[in-house]
């Protein structure tokens, strides 16, 4: 498969992904009763179910075995950082903080574009410099307009951020790494899963099937979306996958605004616009570029032999 023929699959996987994740708010919402942390559980606890279903389907189990310290470490430091944002992301739905959490989604792909020119050493453009400037000074307005800093939104654009990064220099693929993460989390998962039942505090039993049935749909609405995010992290830069996040935290601030109606004053309207104008200026100085490159390479003499 040529490099642009890769980079074209890998953008269409980022674009279903998100696109997913997006619609989260309306599916969680409806777990409410359970609580996060038991929604987190089932979460990792079905998700691995699935992966483990879909690794015997593909013959891929054995892809499980012989993994080295350094991947495993890869791994848990994977699981670890998917683990806080999905814990981040269930709270903050189930609080009325949609709103907060697209924030968090619109920052993450400038906080992506840091570790790519701290740890890939990626080229930090003037226009870069702009919109990191414009989403510091957008993260200062809202963090006056909340009385503190937007934490929700800044937890899960730095785990989301660090688990791309993880998944970009992961030596697995996709289905592999993506059980081997719930591997790691299961134990404490399930732990906690029964304790509650052992406290009565679980409503897997007490809330009907559909309750049960929407708990255990957790995992393959989980598997769906993360399989598609690491088979495009593994083909695209993290500049596009970045600039493909947009898609997710547009779908829930509408889902936020127009279907739970969360406040919405002009200083929040305001911290926004910043986070957009930056957003902007990214995209179009990415698009001028590839643009540019795209010429280039069309332009450039073939010489035989």
């Amino acid at each position: 498969m040529t490099e642009r023929r890769t980079e074209a699959v890998g953008t269409a996987y980022g674009v279903g992904a998100y696109a997913l994740w997006g619609m989260f708010p309306a599916f969680f919402g409806l777990l409410g009763p359970a609580g996060s942390g038991a929604i987190l559980a089932h979460r990792i606890v079905w998700t691995l179910a699935i992966m483990f279903v879909v690794l015997a389907v593909s013959g891929r189990i054995a892809s499980m075995r012989g993994l080295g310290v350094r991947t495993w470490l890869l791994v848990a430091a994977a699981s670890a950082a998917i683990t806080v944002n999905w814990g981040t992301y269930v709270y903050a739905v189930n609080s009325d903080r949609v709103v907060e959490a697209a924030l968090g989604y619109f920052i993450n792909p400038l906080v992506s574009v840091l570790l790519g020119v701290v740890i890939f050493r990626e080229r930090l453009y003037p226009a870069h410099v702009v919109a990191l400037a414009l989403a510091a000074t957008a993260v200062l307005v809202i963090t006056v307009d909340y009385g503190s800093p937007p934490y929700i939104a800044l937890v899960l654009a730095g785990s989301f951020a660090l688990y791309g990064l993880c998944k970009k220099v992961m030596p697995l693929d996709p289905r592999t790494s993506l059980t081997a993460e719930g591997v790691v989390a299961a134990p404490i998962a399930v732990g906690y899963l029964v304790f509650l039942t052992f406290t009565g505090a679980s409503t897997f039993f007490g809330n009907g099937p559909g309750h049960s049935l929407l708990l255990m749909a957790a995992g393959p609405v989980t598997a769906l979306p993360l399989l598609l995010f690491g088979a495009a992290a593994q083909r695209v830069p993290l500049r596009t996958i970045g600039m493909l996040q947009y898609l997710t935290p547009a779908l829930q601030m509408v889902w936020g605004v127009a279907v739970l109606h969360e406040d919405m004053p002009l200083s929040r309207w305001i911290g926004f616009a910043l986070i957009w104008l930056a957003l902007v200026i990214f995209t179009t100085d990415a698009l001028v570029r590839a643009r540019r490159v795209k010429r280039t390479v069309g332009s450039a003499p073939v010489r035989a032999g």
